[in-house]
C-alpha cells in the first residue's frame, strides 16, 4: 500500500515525491496562530517513517506488521511554509534489525525525521520506534 493511499494521511493532504512526502501550509492544517499544527507535522513525520521502511525493506512488504511502539516530536520552529519529511536510519541499526528478524521472526527499528520548511530550516525532528514481526 502507498503511503498516500491511507485515509487520514489523504485527509491530512501530505502529498508523495519520489522517497519524500510533502505537506503543504493551508488553512486546513492550521493551528489557532496560523501555523501547521502539531499534529498535522505529527503526521507527516510518522508517516514518513513508515515510507522509509518500505524503501529499506521491499521485500517485507506483506509479510509483516510493522506497529508504531513509541514516538518522539520536538517542535523546533513556527511551521509557516511547505513542510518536506526527510528520514534517515543508520546502517548499524539496520544490520541489528535483519539479525534480529532472521533469528526471532521480529525486531524493532527506529527512523529519524526532520521536517523541513520551503527554505530548508529544519522545523520538527522525531524518532518513530518500530515493531515488526512476521503475519
Amino acid at each position: 500500500m502507498k503511503a498516500t493511499d491511507i485515509a487520514f494521511v489523504k485527509l491530512v493532504g501530505i502529498k508523495q515525491s519520489e522517497d519524500e512526502l510533502s505537506l503543504e501550509n493551508k488553512k486546513d492544517v492550521h493551528n489557532h496562530i496560523n501555523t501547521i499544527h502539531a499534529s498535522a507535522q505529527f503526521t507527516l513525520a510518522e508517516t514518513q517513517s513508515g515510507l522509509h521502511l518500505q524503501k529499506l525493506f521491499p521485500e517485507l512488504e506483506g509479510l509483516v506488521v510493522p506497529l508504531l511502539r513509541d514516538s518522539s516530536m520536538k517542535y523546533k520552529k513556527p511551521a509557516t511554509s511547505k513542510l518536506t519529511a526527510h528520514s534517515f536510519v543508520d546502517e548499524e541499526s539496520i544490520e541489528k534489525f535483519k539479525v534480529q528478524f532472521v533469528k526471532k521472526g521480529r525486531g524493532t527499528l527506529s527512523v529519524d525525521v526532520e521536517l523541513k520548511s520551503s527554505d530548508g530550516i529544519c522545523v520538527a525532528q522525531g524518532t518513530f520506534g518500530w515493531f515488526i514481526s512476521k503475519i
